[in-house]
């Protein structure tokens, strides 16, 4: 069985942390039992609390900023010393963040390095820049849309499309739990409620999703949530000028701003629609998996990811940007209760046959094998 590695940062939590805790949680079903849950963190917090109650093995390395070269080297060291004392076979950089700290310290630790691309490369910027100065031995990409952005950063590098292992387990609410749930949130029983799950950034769409339902102001039967805090001071702006926002469009008392959860599956389970008007294109789109494994139709904008997890199945897609279509898909779900069942009906056998677990870690196994095939390394050379 190999022993494979997960560096990150674990200062922030999003998509990328919610693929780590799925790795802890779920490391039982890959081939041999215990091979994915060991986590080389940066900072400690939300994340690596979470890791641990999930059964994961957190081994700090110490706060790094890149403009404090003493705490990238201190860092390095610590991630070499944990190398020379665990004996892993392969290390999984999460993130270009990641690979430019410690992807060279990875290769000099003899370890195969493989590189997990989270979101599209651009091949440009200092952070990717310095990445690229540290070719792995194998790029795993989370969707079809990712994957053909690896070149930028590296090119001719072997890689392979992995959709992300995620939770199968779908919320079972009562009708009390429904409604208090809904009581909880400000909410009727009987509103359509509308929900957003996600990171307190511009391009999640949050703003044109407030426009989209300002042209449903003569419909009394919505309710949106937007769940989600800031976690940067950029954030904390935007937030701020989402709330002025609702405010000016006048939808500011039927749109809940729910702040940071931890009930995710609870939530869509108390919903009924589940709406990210992304504005850029989506690496991949863990919120919409979870949303289908609840059992929630998906409205969201025709763009990167999206497309390899969204059809008419089971959601919506509409144009980039295009307030008018994201208004009438929301209102023609509004009407046709039908419509909604049926597209929610579909979701959980999506979510599965694009994220099953088991065999999602099967596939990381045998990706992990066959790079560790190709690169033997002499261990173990100091951290530069």
């Amino acid at each position: 069985m190999m022993r494979v590695l997960q560096v990150g940062s674990g200062n922030l939590f999003g998509g990328v942390e919610t693929l780590l805790c799925s790795l802890a949680e779920h490391d039982a079903l890959a081939p041999g039992g215990g091979s994915n849950g060991h986590f080389a963190l940066c900072f400690e917090g939300l994340l690596s609390n979470r890791l641990q109650a999930l059964g994961g093995q957190v081994y700090p390395l110490g706060e790094v900023r890149f403009r404090n070269p003493l705490s990238v080297r201190r860092a390095r060291r610590a991630l070499t010393d944990l190398c020379r004392e665990q004996r892993f076979d392969a290390a999984i950089c999460h993130s270009v963040w990641a690979q430019a700290l410690f992807g060279g310290t990875i290769r000099d630790a003899g370890l195969t390095s493989l590189f997990w691309l989270h979101g599209a490369a651009h091949g440009d910027g200092w952070l990717e820049r310095l990445a690229s100065r540290h070719r792995p031995d194998f790029a795993i990409a989370n969707s079809r849309y990712t994957n053909g952005t690896v070149d930028r950063l590296y090119p001719g590098l072997s890689s392979a499309v992995l959709y992300p292992p995620l939770d199968m387990a779908v919320p079972s609410l009562t009708a009390g739990e429904r409604a208090e749930i809904r009581r909880d949130c400000d909410t009727a029983a009987d509103d359509v409620v509308i929900v957003q799950n996600s990171r307190m950034e511009p391009w999640k769409g949050h703003a044109l999703l407030l426009a989209a339902l300002a042209r449903l102001s003569d419909d009394p039967r919505w309710v949106c949530w937007i769940a989600g805090a800031a976690q940067r001071p950029q954030e904390a702006a935007y937030e701020r000028h989402l709330h002025a926002r609702a405010e000016s469009l006048g939808v500011a008392r039927r749109v809940r701003f729910l702040g940071q959860r931890t009930d995710i599956p609870r939530l869509l389970a108390a919903a009924d629609v589940h709406c990210q008007p992304n504005v850029e294109a989506e690496p991949f789109g863990m919120v919409f998996i979870e949303a289908l494994t609840a059992g929630r139709p998906v409205v969201t904008t025709d763009l990167g990811g999206a497309r390899e997890i969204v059809d008419d199945s089971c959601g919506i897609l509409v144009p980039a940007g295009d307030t008018t279509a994201l208004a009438e898909a929301l209102r023609r779900l509004i009407d046709e209760p039908e419509l909604r069942a049926s597209l929610g009906g579909h979701g959980p056998a999506r979510a599965r046959q694009l994220c099953d677990p088991k065999r999602q870690l099967s596939r990381l196994a045998a990706i992990c094998a066959r790079a560790r095939r190709r690169t033997r390394r002499p261990c173990i050379r100091s951290a530069q």
